[in-house]
């Protein structure tokens, strides 16, 4: 005899694209452990499902290059246009360490904003404000 049939409405937030555009809000303390292509699979693999991921600390700029180049090899005209991206720049700060700013070294960036080309269009951007037009796809 069949037992009783699992209830299908549970309390889990469901990923229906319909309910709006989802933002995932990543700290630095989460990327801390993590090596630069794990950082850039954490990014892409949410932008590929067409969410937005902001990073509180941003990236280096070597890993900001890696995450482009790594985008370019997965863009396809019928599966992922790509990805937009804006940047805070961290401001010069003396915590610097004299032999970065000797080298010509930057910090590690502010405040990253990523999303998916086709959903996210920026309109503005100074050192204060980005300001970001986000759509469904």
């Amino acid at each position: 005899m069949p037992g009783p049939t699992p209830d299908v409405d549970d309390d889990t937030p469901s990923d229906d694209s319909d309910d709006g555009v989802r933002i995932d809000m990543i700290s630095g303390a989460r990327m801390d452990g993590l090596t630069g292509m794990e950082k850039i699979r954490l990014i892409l693999d949410g932008v590929r499902d067409g969410n937005i991921v902001i990073l509180e600390e941003g990236l280096s700029p070597d890993e900001e290059s890696k995450l482009i180049e790594v985008t370019m090899t997965e863009i396809s005209p019928d599966d992922f246009t790509g990805i937009e991206i804006e940047t805070y720049p961290k401001a010069e700060t003396a915590d610097q360490s004299f032999l970065d700013k000797l080298m010509g070294r930057n910090a590690t960036q502010k405040l990253t904003v990523i999303g998916p080309a086709n959903q996210i269009e920026t309109l503005h951007k100074d050192e204060n404000l980005i300001s970001t037009l986000v759509s469904r796809k």
